[in-house]
């Protein structure tokens, strides 16, 4: 299994792994294909496929914001079950993400990630692939350390039509376990930048920003 960047959206394996995308997850989460242009070419979103014998049989996106020293993963594709491609994008996602923070000159202080929650809403498919079944997923971000912050999340639809898409819940996974929370600062100017590229915000996600504003920290809670 090799685990390829593309960073261009000609290329073939961009193709399939956007094919994926739309068997994967549910239309407002999947960008156009053509808005893609500009995302491949930013060197800050690393976006690897994991290809075997020719095919995208999974795919992770994910950045790294050297100036706050977090992360954030933006989704991770697992095409077949059994093959282990969840544990080899985590490995091969943290390996890269390591590297990145010790040029910085420091320790990575975490990675934000959307996790779907089944237990408020459960007309999730994700292609019939039980591994991306969102009760999965949870357990499996627990196990890697996620922890649920503390407030109801909700985001902009990747449609960028200002409707707003629930049943998600924002995480933080701390490098330093002991971590019990973080300022809500952080997670305001992170939301900010990584929505930016959204023109049209629905009112309850500003909303949201609002009374994230009004916090000091946010508590990291169990998943």
């Amino acid at each position: 299994m090799e685990f390829i960047r593309v960073n261009d959206i000609e290329d073939p394996l961009f193709a399939k792994m956007h094919t994926l995308l739309g068997e994967i997850f549910p239309p407002e989460e999947v960008l156009d294909f053509d808005l893609w242009k500009e995302p491949l070419e930013d060197p800050s979103i690393r976006v690897f496929v994991a290809v075997q014998e020719g095919e995208v049989i999974g795919a992770t996106e994910y950045r790294y914001y050297p100036d706050w020293n977090i992360a954030m993963t933006d989704f991770t594709i697992i095409g077949q079950s059994g093959l282990g491609i969840g544990r080899f994008l985590a490995k091969k996602r943290e390996e890269d993400l390591q590297r990145l923070a010790q040029e910085n000159g420091k320790t990575l202080f975490g990675m934000f990630a959307e996790i779907y929650d089944p237990y408020d809403r459960e007309d999730f498919d994700f292609g019939g692939v039980m591994a991306m079944n969102p009760y999965v997923r949870r357990e499996v971000l627990s196990h890697l350390g996620y922890k649920r912050l503390n407030f109801p999340y909700i985001h902009p639809s990747w449609k960028n039509d200002g409707e707003a898409v629930e049943g998600l819940d924002f995480c933080f996974m701390p490098t330093d376990e002991q971590v019990t929370e973080i300022p809500s600062s952080l997670i305001v100017d992170f939301l900010t930048d990584y929505y930016s590229v959204l023109s049209n915000k629905p009112q309850h996600w500003l909303d949201m920003i609002d009374e994230l504003k009004q916090l000091e920290y946010v508590d990291l809670c169990p998943l």
